[in-house]
């Protein structure tokens, strides 16, 4: 009876693992012991990550780190940390993925201005979006999603409740095309859609990275576990009913499962008509080395 449901479940979900292996301005040389060692460009960073429990294999290699984080906290990012700076002059550098050009930056809870796992997702979008399109990137962040999109001549509506993020995101279109449609919104994302739902506002595809906890710029607070669902149903809601258009959702709630979001959104009538797929984002060691885990997605896509 058991596997009878579970191989019910998996019919109407299909789990994937999207697997980054680096590319021309990054990669993955090691990891261990709690902590990281990437390639970004022509500097080495050191910086933390707790699932990697491993022992790391290349000792010599950290031991010409560029920058190090140290002290913060890796799973609450409102306890900062500072970076032991020996090579990156201006603490940010020029850096691109296929044509696409954005900075890297030393934060100070140890983000670096991009996601390096998230190129299966910027892979995936310039498959999914066809010029023309309107996307909307909530959580948007410094906008590497929204400048896949508008590469293939969509038209993003980018929203974020950091000045400063909106502030680097233009940053990066500035590096690429300022003639690309993007619509830069410093808003909090739930009252943005809850507008949007009440205007009759549609979208070819959303994409969505919501933080585990979160402020707006007017006090608002955010809970994943608590506010995602009705957030989500909301973003369905502003979702075209086309053929192609589609919803995307990352997430690095460690204490969550992939199908935990996965059946989160296929429970929702607004989501009728979509294939979803759910499961995690790794990052590949170079060499064929260690997978090293680091969020989960959903997306779906209307058949």
């Amino acid at each position: 009876m058991a596997f009878g449901l579970i191989g019910f479940i998996l019919l109407l979900m299909k789990l994937e693992t999207l697997i980054t292996e680096g590319w021309e301005d990054y990669a993955l040389v090691d990891s261990g012991l709690g902590r990281k060692l990437e390639r970004m460009g022509c500097y080495l960073i050191d910086r933390p990550e707790p699932q990697a429990m491993w022992q790391p294999r290349l000792v010599q290699e950290w031991e010409r780190a560029d920058a190090v984080f140290m002290g913060g906290n890796a799973e609450d990012e409102a306890v900062h940390g500072r970076w032991q700076n020996q090579g990156i002059r201006h603490e940010q550098w020029e850096t691109s993925f296929n044509n696409v050009k954005f900075f890297g930056r030393l934060t100070n809870f140890r983000h670096v201005g991009f996601f390096p796992e998230q190129c299966a997702h910027w892979e995936w979008l310039d498959s999914q979006v066809k010029p023309g399109m309107k996307i909307l990137n909530l959580f948007a962040y410094s906008g590497v999603h929204s400048l896949v999109a508008a590469a293939k001549g969509a038209e993003v509506t980018h929203v974020d409740a950091s000045k400063k993020a909106i502030t680097w995101a233009r940053e990066n279109q500035d590096l690429n095309d300022p003639n690309w449609k993007i619509r830069w919104i410093v808003e909090d994302a739930i009252k943005f859609v809850q507008r949007e739902v009440k205007r009759g506002n549609k979208y070819d595809g959303i994409l969505l990275d919501p933080p585990k906890f979160g402020r707006g710029p007017n006090g608002e607070t955010w809970d994943l576990f608590l506010d995602l669902p009705a957030h989500l149903y909301d973003c369905l809601e502003v979702l075209k009913p086309d053929s192609g258009s589609f919803i995307l959702m990352t997430s690095y709630a460690i204490r969550a499962s992939a199908m935990a979001f996965g059946q989160l959104m296929a429970d929702m009538k607004p989501a009728q008509g979509l294939q979803i797929e759910c499961g995690e984002l790794f990052v590949q060691e170079e060499g064929e080395g260690r997978l090293l885990p680091t969020s989960m997605f959903t997306r779906g896509v209307r058949r």
